[in-house]
């Protein structure tokens, strides 16, 4: 089975329609050890394939439109991130303290891009907040890497000792992940089936989410993503965080486009919640499982206040294992499925081209939203859907499986899917949209606003 058809099965999808997919091959394009190309196609073309089957399910079509898969528009949209400037500046992707550390017996990851978790990284290694990286790194060579991974998580910080794919299969947490499907369904209620407004006769481009109020309670990078999808597709899309936790302002400016974005204190606001909740369709979450839930976030609690409602969640680990409730990044799950040793060694780990993990999960994230909706115009109902990183990481290591040839075509690098927009940061160079199919939109309909500077309600 072709990664495409494989993603599109375990979204539910009709194989027939897989049908309507064309690929163009690119040949060094996100180049690994593992195929990662292959899942970045996959990924993407099937959250293309299901905008295109939603929108003619809304259009009244009488085929689903075509889908194009581009290898070098995927490539340039896994880096995206990367790839952006804000006049002319290119941001840093990672602070000082996200890196690989040698321990006393191999290696350990650690993410400390935001704030908390540098502090929270420095207090259980027992160092202070002026510490150099120098003396971060001897600190940590004294010390076994399960030990560090144990302490840093203990403090709340974000810390994974490298393991090969060997100790990753032999580990409780990756018989967890095995044994779920790539994309988990299931059913929240019996509410009425959505009537979907048709589109007005004519009406261009194609925006098969149009009128789709969604809830964006994520952070980087796999949410962000899924949510920016949903925002290209024509969803009025909401993003809001807590005030006291800031998003890193490039990475805001990149995967906010189309969105609109406020904060809102959920210990002392929960009214205003509530009245965000009682008309919005779509609640994508992104934090670690069971965070939410002491607000009332919960699946369950969510459809029982809004029924009829789709839930989306997305986390680094899954909702289940021992490490279910645990904190973490695309970097560190390569480190602990042993990603990172497969692209390099034990004794010197390597990364994937990309942060594909998040980028990917975060495409098949969006596409569980767009086949919810359309299973809800059929025979309603709320729906829940749920993916991890870990197991797009499984899906990864196992082999996504081989696409047909396609178009090829020669890889010249990114440039030919980056174009340039006027936003309140400055002008950004970012790169185009990588979902495609016969008469949906081209980009954006407007760039990111300043985080945090909408007011709390829906347009």
């Amino acid at each position: 089975m072709t990664g495409i058809k494989f993603a599109w099965s375990a979204l539910g999808g009709d194989p027939a329609l897989a049908e309507q997919v064309t690929t163009v091959v690119r040949e060094g394009a996100l180049a690994a050890r593992l195929p990662v190309r292959e899942l970045a196609r996959a990924c993407v073309g099937a959250c293309a394939l299901a905008a295109a089957e939603l929108g003619a399910r809304r259009a009244g079509l009488g085929e689903v439109p075509e889908v194009l898969v581009d290898d070098g528009a995927v490539a340039a949209a896994f880096h995206s991130e990367r790839l952006l400037q804000v006049d002319g500046r290119t941001p840093v992707a990672f602070a000082p303290l996200s890196r690989f550390w040698r321990t006393a017996d191999g290696w350990v990851r650690t993410h400390a891009n935001y704030p908390h978790h540098r502090a929270r990284l420095l207090g259980a290694l027992g160092l202070p907040e002026t510490v150099s990286v120098e003396e971060v790194a001897t600190r940590i060579a004294e010390r076994p890497a399960l030990e560090v991974e144990a302490a840093v998580y203990g403090a709340g910080g974000l810390a994974v000792a490298l393991r090969t794919p060997k100790e990753w299969a032999a580990h409780e947490q990756a018989a967890e992940v095995a044994a779920r499907p790539l994309v988990e369904r299931e059913r929240l209620d019996s509410a009425h089936t959505r009537v979907l407004t048709p589109p007005a006769p004519g009406a261009s481009p194609l925006l098969p989410a149009a009128g789709l109020r969604v809830l964006d309670l994520t952070r980087v990078l796999a949410g962000p993503v899924a949510t920016r999808t949903l925002a290209l597709l024509g969803a009025d899309v909401l993003r809001v965080d807590a005030p006291h936790l800031p998003e890193l302002a490039d990475l805001h400016a990149d995967t906010g486009f189309g969105k609109r974005s406020a904060t809102l204190d959920l210990a002392t606001d929960r009214d205003t919640f509530e009245e965000l909740l009682a008309s919005a369709d779509v609640v994508v979450t992104g934090y670690r499982p069971g965070a939410l839930d002491r607000f009332g976030l919960s699946p369950e609690a969510l459809a029982e206040r809004r029924p009829g409602l789709v839930v989306a969640q997305v986390s680094a680990w899954g909702a289940y294992g021992p490490w279910g409730g645990r904190r973490g990044f695309d970097s560190l799950v390569q480190v602990a499925t042993g990603i990172a040793v497969t692209e390099g060694s034990a004794e010197r780990p390597g990364a994937l081209p990309a942060q594909a993990l998040d980028h990917g999960t975060g495409y098949l994230l969006a596409a569980a939203v767009l086949r919810a909706v359309t299973e809800q115009s059929y025979d309603g109902g709320g729906r829940l859907v749920r993916l991890a990183l870990a197991r797009s990481a499984h899906w990864l290591a196992d082999g996504t499986g081989t696409d047909p040839a396609g178009n090829a075509a020669p890889y010249e690098g990114p440039d030919a899917w980056l174009t340039e927009t006027d936003s309140p940061r400055g002008r950004l160079r970012h790169a185009r949209p990588a979902v495609s199919f016969a008469g949906g939109p081209a980009g954006w309909t407007c760039p990111a606003v300043p985080w945090g500077s909408d007011p709390a309600r829906w347009a």
